[in-house]
């Protein structure tokens, strides 16, 4: 296929059919929609059997000690401390499996979404002296295509005409951040690097090249992103750390690929290593809390657990909880209450600000690394304080 680039001014209204625009589509309601928890309380129930509560440790012991508190309940049915106790690690089991069945149904529905609001993209093929508008899936080799600034490339060929009033990094899909592979002459692939803003180039690059120069980067100690759409690009696109295929390319193109973009979009790449860095963010955050709160958690109720039996203990008791069960019941009720607090972050994930690797640590360590400690002391005692006003228990 090749594409020529008439120097005429854009047809009105070009700008707008660019790109469907999938936000408007995006999946709606928070983490607590009542709507999206009903449909995932049966996965959240049928998560509950044995084989697959121990594809998750540390759900899998609190499931276990769920089922042994319950058997100690029935054995003593007069006993309310243990059937208060089986009831709140019940809700923590459940509600786990329901954020996770929630975050999947999240998940599906925003694929399902994407796939909805996918347009085909539309050719305008030069048939005889006109033009007509065909599928870009319709597209063989040899057909020439016209396309103006703000069109669509409909797929992979060479500009024969207007090179610069087309950036052909959206053609083949072969633009990166730092280098533009091109199979073009280097005249043409300079003119389309200084448009596009990339770094460095790489000219008639056969499939070889391009599989060479990624080996090279790698080598360095580079990670590689590798955005294609043709067959020449498959090599490439096995090859990279990240590969993305655009939707309109060929079927080899998507095998190889680890992702589809659905939009056809290169720019997608940016997007994506955001996405990921904010993914690892948010996930040492979560670790580091996690872990502060629950050395801090076991610092906090062991001494009171303990007290009768080591009075020496006491001394250790610096929150002065009411009593031995006091200590145990708003220990497991606040486990409960913080993974509640944690889905919507999980979810929506640590917000991700471009900075140094030192900055981001130096943040994280200082909101979740001292919150971690801090949260169950404060979280523990206030619990504390409402059940002691119970009677029995303080």
């Amino acid at each position: 296929m090749s594409t020529t680039a008439p120097a005429r001014p854009p047809r009105a209204g070009a700008s707008e059919e660019r790109r469907p625009d999938v936000r408007s589509g995006r999946v709606g309601g928070g983490p607590f929609d009542p709507r999206q928890l009903a449909a995932a309380l049966p996965d959240a129930l049928r998560k509950l059997d044995p084989r697959a509560m121990v594809t998750s440790p540390v759900m899998f012991v609190v499931w276990a000690g769920s089922v042994l508190t319950t058997g100690l309940a029935l054995a003593h049915p007069g006993d309310w401390f243990g059937w208060a106790i089986s009831a709140w690690l019940w809700l923590t089991t459940v509600f786990a499996n329901l954020a996770e069945a929630v975050a999947e149904g999240r998940g599906k529905a925003q694929a399902d979404t994407l796939r909805r609001a996918r347009t085909g993209t539309v050719a305008r093929r030069v048939a005889g002296n006109g033009e007509e508008s065909v599928p870009g899936t319709e597209l063989r080799v040899g057909d020439l295509v016209v396309c103006e600034a703000g069109d669509v490339i409909p797929g992979d060929g060479d500009v024969v005409e207007g090179v610069a009033s087309v950036d052909e990094s959206a053609i083949t899909g072969e633009s990166a951040p730092v280098v533009r592979e091109s199979g073009d002459n280097p005249l043409t692939a300079r003119a389309v690097a200084e448009e596009a803003g990339v770094d460095d180039f790489l000219a008639e690059a056969t499939p070889e090249d391009k599989l060479a120069l990624i080996r090279r980067e790698q080598a360095g100690g580079k990670l590689f992103a590798m955005t294609g759409d043709g067959t020449n690009d498959v090599p490439a696109l096995a090859r990279a750390d990240v590969g993305v295929a655009m939707n309109t390319g060929t079927s080899a193109a998507k095998e190889a690929g680890n992702m589809v973009d659905l939009d056809s979009d290169p720019t997608k790449l940016i997007e994506i290593v955001a996405i990921g860095k904010q993914l690892l963010i948010t996930r040492g955050a979560l670790t580091t809390f996690s872990i502060a709160n629950d050395v801090a958690k076991y610092f906090a109720i062991i001494p009171a657990m303990f007290t009768v039996a080591y009075p020496g203990l006491d001394a250790l008791n610096v929150m002065g909880l009411a009593s031995p069960e006091s200590a145990i019941l708003s220990a497991v009720i606040f486990n409960a209450l913080i993974i509640v607090a944690l889905v919507p972050l999980a979810l929506r994930g640590v917000r991700y600000r471009p900075a140094g690797a030192d900055a981001m640590l130096r943040r994280n360590l200082a909101v979740y690394g001292l919150g971690g400690p801090v949260a169950p002391f404060a979280g523990i005692k206030l619990v504390d304080l409402l059940l002691s006003l119970l009677p029995g228990i303080g």
